[in-house]
């Protein structure tokens, strides 16, 4: 824990960066870089995973098991709507 000088100093030290170079500290407000390979595999597994749900309810729908079968089309939509909505704030950006 820093003392009351210590803290009175160190706001007075980020006023004066604050002046000096505005685009650094854009940068570091900005937060974390995005990384490009992370998001992309995060695509690919969904993908992935709304393909396994799929086959599965296609299988179960074969079996003639509709209402799993219903419930696993809902949840491989709502992997797909995931994916469109990550995907659109990735074209945005």
């Amino acid at each position: 824990m820093l003392s009351r000088e210590d803290n009175r100093r160190l706001a007075q030290l980020e006023r004066q960066l604050r002046i000096e170079d505005p685009d650094f500290c854009a940068r570091m407000e900005g937060g974390r870089p995005s990384n490009p390979s992370r998001s992309r595999r995060f695509q690919i597994s969904l993908i992935l995973t709304a393909a396994v749900i799929w086959t599965a309810a296609i299988v179960l729908g074969v079996v003639g098991w509709y209402l799993a079968a219903g419930a696993a089309a809902v949840g491989a939509g709502v992997v797909v709507a995931a994916l469109v909505v990550r995907a659109r704030r990735l074209v945005k950006s």
